[in-house]
């Protein structure tokens, strides 16, 4: 049907299944959302039942001038927005949006975002809300990335393309008017995903300059990994089975985008699923918002945990019966918390400060 699974491939549901004692209870819906979420999120799943070509399924998902909320700094009036090509490696081009307060401090540091979207949907509108509130810090400049997609541009050319946009910036800071060794790096769902593998990469290479992580409702895993997690008996790893039927994203509709990533027989790599590294040491401090009624909410879970495990200093909230997205509804309390705690964590590391956030 359309593009959503029959039948998940790479998790079985017990007959007999129980919610898992220490995460379960945060499946139990927020009564703010149940009253504005559900027909919505039954209207966006609309598209996902058609029979259409991957092309025209890609354009539901693009919208330029999405709405924001109220509050959000306005183009013109409080920020600017400027969009520019810049080299990958292999010679394409790729577009950088880029969000800047017109009293931008100069030297600012650079939050670097990298949109969500499964890896093959979306553009940087996806993540315009937050884009535009951070923006409306003084001492920063947002800079969000459009990399290829898949299932055209699988695993690993958005990874590379978000390093290669990281690596420019680096190197033309004074075009942009930052600072090369202050970056915070942040995503939502594939977005964290990408920015917890770009931190992986550059502690690995040594690319200096991130000094933290923000990650949103965060993929850290494949399905088909959870047995291969590190200790993971510490985890409960069951919100797949738990959120499988989740409003905004399911479980089947994750499985699809995993299929378009990495493809149907996945190879193990960290680089696709940090969860299942042996060695997080020495990575930027992080803050990690996950959702309770969302089938990611588990190994998002588990990845705050692992980075505390490693010495990482690791901020981790939970935004109980909610699901995946859930801050597209910002009149929610939950999506003003999450937006509240993004602009802190990113102010406060703009700074410079301690990593107590």
């Amino acid at each position: 049907m359309g593009f959503l699974k029959s039948k998940l491939d790479y998790i079985s549901v017990p007959p007999n299944f129980k919610p898992g004692p220490k995460y379960g209870h945060y499946s139990e819906m927020d009564p703010e959302y149940a009253k504005v979420g559900p027909p919505l999120a039954n209207m966006m799943l609309e598209p996902w039942k058609k029979d259409i070509p991957m092309e025209e399924f890609k354009k539901v998902f693009l919208n330029e001038d999405p709405p924001v909320p109220e509050d959000c700094p306005k183009p013109g009036k409080d920020i600017s927005l400027e969009r520019i090509k810049v080299p990958m490696r292999d010679g394409a081009q790729r577009e950088l949006k880029i969000y800047k307060n017109f009293k931008a401090q100069k030297n600012a540091a650079l939050v670097y975002k990298i949109h969500g979207g499964g890896w093959t949907v979306g553009s940087h509108e996806v993540d315009e809300a937050e884009n535009r509130y951070i923006a409306g810090l003084t001492n920063v400049v947002v800079v969000s990335i459009d990399y290829r997609m898949a299932p055209e541009f699988p695993f690993p050319y958005a990874l590379h393309d978000s390093l290669d946009g990281l690596l420019w910036c680096k190197a033309n800071a004074s075009q942009l008017g930052i600072n090369p060794d202050r970056i915070i790096v942040g995503g939502c769902s594939a977005g964290a995903n990408l920015s917890a593998a770009v931190s992986i990469v550059a502690r690995n290479d040594g690319i200096s300059g991130i000094v933290a992580q923000h990650l949103s409702i965060p993929v850290t895993c494949h399905p088909a990994f959870f047995d291969k997690v590190p200790n993971a008996e510490k985890y409960e790893l069951l919100s797949y089975i738990q959120n499988k039927d989740a409003d905004l994203v399911n479980a089947a509709q994750m499985e699809f985008f995993w299929d378009c990533y990495v493809g149907k027989e996945p190879k193990l790599d960290v680089l696709h699923s940090p969860l299942l590294s042996r060695n997080l040491t020495a990575l930027p401090p992080a803050m990690v918002q996950v959702a309770g009624l969302d089938p990611l909410r588990d190994e998002g879970i588990a990845y705050a945990e692992a980075l505390k495990a490693h010495d990482v200093p690791t901020t981790l909230h939970v935004y109980k019966g909610v699901p995946h997205g859930f801050y597209g509804f910002p009149t929610l309390d939950a999506s003003k918390q999450y937006y509240s705690r993004l602009v802190e964590f990113v102010d406060h590391h703009a700074k410079g400060l301690s990593s107590r956030l």
